[in-house]
């Protein structure tokens, strides 16, 4: 007895060689599920979507500060 696999391999087969494109795409799209782990599907988080948002915010080291901003005027500048 064939397995799905075979069976939906064959069905691909035969419906390209009958023209039947889009019912090949279809069965090959089965085919391609059937690899898929299911461990390796996550659900995405709401808030959480777009490029980079899985990634956390870099921290900065404890007792890190802020350096000082220089003076906008140009103090000690000859011309």
């Amino acid at each position: 007895m064939a397995t799905n696999r075979e069976r939906l391999e064959g069905e691909m087969r035969s419906a390209a060689a009958a023209g039947d494109f889009e019912r090949a795409a279809r069965l090959r799209d089965a085919l391609r599920a059937l690899d898929i782990d299911p461990s390796e599907i996550h659900a995405q988080v709401p808030g959480a979507m777009g490029i980079g948002t899985q990634h956390p915010k870099p921290e900065p080291p404890a007792g890190w500060r802020r350096p000082k901003k220089p003076d906008p005027m140009t103090k000690g500048r000859k011309r």
